[in-house]
């Protein structure tokens, strides 16, 4: 007779197996590793951000930035930190058919962006960024919304 033990360790093996398999099917069929890349076509594995791609494609930012550059912090770690919560986020709003139309941008992700115009365009807007009374917030996509996307109609 097996032990009691042995049941168990056959037991965790198979639902070990089957989370892993899952998971590396999940991942193989949403292209999990186009996502690690900074290729813009990544972020079309969705059918939903079509629009924001094709928009992109037209935009004054196409030649000069990914959408990385814009979207992603630029040091490593918070870079890894945020694809990470972002993929987790995605995924699950997506499977579950759980986010807006047209897609809104997270506070996290809008905190983000905003650093990064001001990281690329400092010496344009350091004087805009300092004017500002103590408290007020000086937001780049308020007067420049469809720099890099165009909006939805």
């Amino acid at each position: 007779m097996k032990s009691f033990r042995a049941d168990h360790r056959l037991a965790l093996t198979i639902l070990l197996g089957i989370a892993f398999g899952l998971g590396a099917f999940t991942f193989f069929y949403a292209e999990g590793l186009s996502y690690f890349s900074s290729n813009p076509k990544a972020c079309v594995n969705c059918h939903v951000m079509n629009h924001q791609y094709d928009s992109w494609s037209n935009s004054g930012h196409h030649h000069v930035a990914t959408c990385n550059d814009c979207h992603l912090p630029h040091n490593l770690i918070p870079k890894l930190l945020a694809k990470a919560r972002n993929g987790w986020n995605h995924s699950l709003a997506f499977t579950l058919e759980n986010f807006s139309h047209p897609i809104i941008i997270t506070r996290h992700n809008y905190e983000i962006l905003q650093k990064n115009c001001i990281r690329c365009h400092s010496k344009l807007v350091t004087d805009a960024i300092m004017i500002p009374a103590a408290g007020s917030h000086v937001s780049c996509i308020h007067c420049h919304r469809n720099v890099g996307h165009m909006p939805i109609h």
